[in-house]
Order: C-alpha cells, then sequence, then structure tokens
C-alpha cells in the first residue's frame, strides 16, 4: 500500500476530506522523523501498534564482495520498529 493509498482509505473510512488526511499523515511522519533525528533520539510508542527507536550498529569489517579485500565498515544509527503485541496477533 502507498502513501496515496493509505489517505484514499483512511479519508473514505473517517469521511474526512483527502487534503485533510493527507495532512495529519505527513504531519505525524514528521513528527516521528524529528523525535528519530533528534542528537538524543527518543522511542516513539504508539500502544497496540508498536514502538520506533533507533539503534546503534557497530563498526566492523566486511569484504568487497567483487575484489575480496577487506573494508572498515565504520558505526551507524539505524531506526528500526518493533511491532506491539495487537498488531503481532491480527497479522498472525
Amino acid at each position: 500500500m502507498t502513501k496515496q493509498e493509505l489517505v484514499e482509505r483512511v479519508a473514505r473510512q473517517t469521511k474526512l476530506p483527502k487534503k485533510e488526511v493527507a495532512e495529519v499523515i505527513n504531519t505525524t511522519l514528521e513528527v516521528i522523523t524529528g523525535a528519530l533525528s533528534k542528537s538524543r533520539p527518543e522511542p516513539v510508542v504508539l500502544t497496540g501498534f508498536g514502538t520506533f527507536m533507533v539503534k546503534k550498529r557497530k563498526a566492523r569489517t566486511g569484504r568487497n564482495p567483487q575484489t575480496g579485500e577487506t573494508i572498515k565498515i565504520p558505526a551507524t544509527k539505524v531506526p528500526r520498529f518493533k511491532p506491539g503485541k495487537a498488531l503481532r496477533e491480527a497479522v498472525k
């Protein structure tokens, strides 16, 4: 499902204009992104749905598949999503 399809479905179910629904969805995504991109990121917990968080990935050594040369892969931060119990059960 694309963002546009999500907007259409929410607009249909709530009987709100697509423009307003799109604005709310875009603002929600901006708030989540802002919370995760801070210098000290805070998790975003949506009870029953899941938690968005930032995890640190340690530096490691890798291998270039074309040349076989060993390379250093730097440490980095990556976004993660942990689904909530209600979402996990709904997907089963």
